[in-house]
């Protein structure tokens, strides 16, 4: 096998709370690269490093490490579970093969693991599911495999099924081997003691074996052969008809065990080197040549010319860190590379091998790497970096818009320059930060994608720079778009170059479906005008969008330029920009504009003598329920709520539920305000 075919790149994913840290915790330590287990709870867990994970016992940054398991080399992601970081599981998702998905035994398929999940599923990339916490009283494995069908249209195959004894989880029986599996205590579950079911066990786990065959066959002609024949089918035979099953994302193999009880993870470290692919065994990277816009490919290969995509970005002690997932050829300290994305060459001062918040240095990373470089100094989260001479422009990272706004303002006058500098530093590593200046009072008016992760921020500023700030109250960042169709007609002059420029722009605007955007009409192509022009009317026209008739960023609403003529002097690209801008916000005036508000899907946890406060509370919220899916321990609400109604909701459910209630909360869509 050869060394990119060695290489697994997995992340872990969930629910926030599903266990993934404390499950990377147990991986670690069983792969011999830490001598004892952090604990979320303690504060002490390897893969949450920063001050504000520890305190809070969530992962917010995604974090990266790597460990070697039955010949192979794993690097692994970490990501957060937390809504508002989500771009952390986006842009993890983007460069890696593979993934393991932790649900909670209890909870089953909760708001953010149907998120991550559909991440994955826009990614093509290959899961294992590992349902987590079994040991808790209410949890039900076959429910959650269950739900995986029901709610993720994706089909779970046990691979490892719960064994109990007097209703309390014991030990997993191995389907493959058909062996119970003990993770001695003593040891902390490093020792994995393996006997042969015993009749009670085996007819307890038939109905699994089952399954797991049946799926094998359907992707496998010579087991389905031995499956209808009724012979026992190999072991080797169908493990590796479950691995071409998995790496087809024909279905997903699941995987029982309750990590902070040490139970079933070497399972799963076991199917991420058996099922998951090599960087060797994904298709190859394909993306734009820059120079000629012709589709180029990649092989992951170190021969091959370089490719790269920057993932993240951090500022660590005043010095960029850019983290790469190289796909193919090699780099070393010293070489220089061009930025596909921005035209720039960058220069790689230093390259290492990551494990969390630690760094080893490296002199050379090849094809199928995940690694950190320094001395790259404009690369952003999204760029390509590669070989100048064999230039290539990968897909880039989707970032989501924020939704949530406060106004952040320093102490003292003087560190306002300092305050400015220093956002657009945070703002380089969390590509879902933006922040602009208020025209009338000149604060500093700072978006993100909810509370937590602007209060995190604010955090982050008195910590890490020394800048404590003082802060207004969280606003919604709303949208606007029109009623009904509108259309427009503008002449503008302009004296350039002392000769009068006039340009005459005719364009109509209509309603656009929720979600579409700003979609400007082929139309404006086949005008007979130069390229220079029409650009600059796009971009005019994308200009009138930023800020509308409101005072809120457009969206939603379909563009048809039908006529521009200039009238008088030569074609200038800058008065049509200006003619632009004036015809689209005329137009759009005539169209009725009205606001757009985000609306959350917010899915409550909460016992049943509680469920009719909470619906009501929901209702008194302009809410609406979607679904009450009624379970053994607590009731799971689904609703639509406006944002704006949901700030401070915590403390509320808090009271209604006498603390007993759970939520999470996503953006959904916009809608009228």
């Amino acid at each position: 096998m050869s060394a990119v075919g060695k290489i697994r790149n997995i992340g872990i994913i969930a629910h926030i709370d599903a266990g993934k840290t404390t499950f990377t915790e147990r991986v670690l330590f069983y792969a011999g690269i830490t001598h004892r287990m952090g604990e979320v709870h303690e504060g002490d867990a390897q893969m949450d490093y920063l001050p504000q994970e520890r305190e809070r016992g969530i992962t917010i940054t995604a974090a990266v490490t790597q460990f070697p398991w039955l010949g192979a080399e794993i690097h692994l992601i970490d990501t957060p579970g937390h809504v508002d970081f989500t771009i952390e599981v986006e842009r993890s998702l983007r460069v890696l093969d593979g993934a393991v998905v932790i649900f909670e035994g209890v909870a089953g398929v909760e708001a953010q693991s149907e998120v991550v999940w559909r991440q994955a599923d826009k990614h093509r990339i290959p899961r294992l599911a590992f349902i987590n916490k079994l040991d808790r009283p209410g949890a039900d494995f076959d429910r959650v495999v269950e739900e995986m069908s029901r709610k993720l249209s994706s089909r779970g195959v046990p691979l490892t099924a719960p064994l109990s004894k007097d209703g309390v989880f014991e030990a997993v029986a191995d389907l493959l081997s058909m062996e119970r599996l003990e993770f001695q205590e003593r040891a902390q579950g490093a020792e994995v003691l393996r006997v042969p079911l015993n009749e009670e066990e085996k007819m307890l786990v038939a109905p699994y074996r089952e399954t797991l065959l049946e799926a094998a066959a359907d992707v496998d002609d010579a087991v389905a052969e031995k499956y209808l024949t009724g012979e026992e089918v190999p072991q080797p035979l169908l493990r590796a008809a479950v691995r071409k099953g998995t790496l087809a994302a024909r279905f997903f193999p699941v995987f029982a065990g309750a990590a902070l009880r040490n139970k079933g993870i070497q399972p799963v470290m076991d199917g991420i080197v058996h099922y998951l692919p090599s960087p060797a065994e994904i298709p190859p990277t394909t993306g734009d040549d820059p120079r000629t816009g012709v589709q180029a490919k990649r092989q992951p290969l170190p021969t091959a010319p370089f490719s790269s995509l920057v993932f993240k970005v951090v500022i660590e002690d005043g010095r960029r860190t850019v983290y790469l997932r190289i796909y193919s050829g090699k780099t070393a300290e010293g070489d220089v590379l061009l930025n596909a994305s921005t035209g720039e060459q960058e220069k790689v001062a230093r390259l290492f091998r990551i494990h969390a918040g630690k760094k080893e240095r490296i002199l050379e990373a090849t094809a199928g790497a995940i690694v950190a470089a320094r001395g790259i100094k404009s690369a952003r989260t999204g760029d390509t970096l590669c070989d100048p001479g064999s230039p290539i422009l990968l897909e880039s990272i989707d970032v989501r818009k924020p939704v949530v706004s406060i106004v952040v303002e320093p102490k003292t006058l003087r560190d306002m320059d300092r305050l400015r500098d220093t956002l657009k530093g945070v703002m380089d590593e969390d590509p879902t930060l933006s922040c602009k200046e208020d025209a009338d009072t000149g604060q500093i008016i700072l978006s993100g994608m909810g509370e937590l992760h602007l209060e995190i921020l604010v955090d982050r500023l008195a910590r890490d720079f020394g800048l404590a700030v003082r802060t207004g109250k969280p606003q919604v960042v709303y949208r606007e778009t029109i009623a009904s169709p509108g259309s427009a007609e503008t002449v503008f002059e302009r004296e350039i170059a002392e000769r009068l420029v006039t340009v005459k722009i005719a364009l109509s605007v209509q309603p656009g479906a929720r979600g579409s955007g700003v979609r400007i009409s082929d139309r404006l192509r086949m005008l007979s005008l130069s390229q220079e022009v029409a650009d600059a009317v796009e971009q005019g026209i994308r200009e009138g969008t930023f800020t509308g008739l409101l005072g809120y960023p457009v969206d939603d609403v379909a563009v048809d330029v039908e006529h521009v003529e200039f009238l008088s002097g030569t074609p200038s690209p800058q008065a049509a920009k200006v003619a632009a801008v004036r015809a689209f916000l005329s137009a759009s005036e005539k169209g009725n504009p009205y606001l757009l508000e985000p609306i959350m899907e917010v899915e409550v946890s909460v016992p049943d003598e509680f469920l009719g406060g909470v619906i009501g509370d929901v209702n008194a919220r302009r809410g609406r329920v979607t679904q009450v899916d009624r379970r053994q321990q607590a009731s799971l609400l689904s609703s639509l709520v406006p944002l704006k109604e949901m700030f401070g909701y915590v403390t509320a459910l808090r009271s209604l539920s006498q603390g007993r209630g759970t939520y999470a909360m996503k953006f959904s869509h916009y809608d009228r305000a």
